[in-house]
């Protein structure tokens, strides 16, 4: 766990991504050592920052929000069950060799992976499943048409 955890700063993520999670800890874990993004927060009594929030990139977090307490905020409208997914969470890294290592970190770290690093017609990519079931594309940012000469 890292020794000191950034406190929240709203002004600096216009955009929170906002999903469900089963279990804090093992959220946290996944997310913070797995994937070794960094948590921000102030700590509940268990240690980990409430609300539970990682840094994704400069103006983006990730939020994850107990399953039931997800309700409370979408007016209680169903939530999509294990294996089903209703959204794509996409990361673009450096590289190739990038794309295989972390990867490998989130396998290491219980991800399901659903679809190996490999190139696609679309360029080189990976999917993971998160601890909850939430899916995590991987490509290096030359695949990544935004950023296509």
């Amino acid at each position: 766990m890292p020794k000191e955890i950034r406190p929240f700063r709203a002004d600096l993520a216009p955009m929170v991504v906002a999903l469900p999670t089963e279990d804090r800890r093992r959220s946290f874990n996944f997310y913070a050592e797995g994937l070794r993004l960094e948590p921000i927060g102030e700590a509940a009594e268990d240690g980990i920052p409430e609300p539970l929030q990682f840094v994704l990139n400069q103006g983006v977090r990730l939020m994850l929000v107990p399953t039931g307490g997800f309700g409370w905020v979408t007016g209680n409208r169903p939530t999509a069950g294990r294996g089903a997914s209703e959204c794509l969470l996409a990361l673009t890294v450096a590289d190739e060799r990038r794309v295989d290592e972390l990867v490998e970190r989130a396998r290491q770290a219980e991800a399901e992976v659903v679809l190996e690093p490999t190139q696609q017609p679309w360029g080189y990519s990976a999917a993971f499943a998160d601890p909850d079931g939430h899916l995590w594309q991987v490509t290096p940012v030359a695949a990544d048409p935004l950023f296509a000469d």
